[in-house]
């Protein structure tokens, strides 16, 4: 807050009113348990260093892109947790449950 105060020289001069407010501190970690490392690790696979460097460039650009607020917003739980979700719905997708074939239809169509 801001007071306006007349100096003897007539000049306006402001003064900050200090609030003794305590400062709320933010403990979110967008990043916390993501590989953001350029190097290569001793029993990576060279594919799958190849997939997180690209992952990692397209994490980075939306981060920069929309900000942290938005981004706090978008992954509340940071990325690395919206990954492991995202993750296995894709691997669950991509390998649906085997569905079991009726036995007496197929004997049916057999005959």
């Amino acid at each position: 807050m801001f007071l306006k105060t007349i100096s003897p020289k007539g000049l306006v001069v402001a003064k900050i009113k200090n609030n003794n407010m305590a400062k709320e501190t933010d403990n979110y970690s967008a990043f916390n348990g993501l590989n953001l490392s350029n190097a290569r690790g001793e029993n990576e696979p060279y594919k799958v260093y190849k997939l997180r460097l690209k992952q990692n460039e397209k994490i980075m650009k939306l981060y920069n892109t929309v900000g942290r607020d938005a981004f706090k917003e978008l992954f509340p739980a940071g990325v690395h947790e919206s990954m492991k979700g995202s993750a296995e719905e894709a691997y669950n997708e991509n390998n649906p449950p085997k569905k079991k074939i009726n036995k007496s239809l197929f004997s049916k169509i057999n005959k």
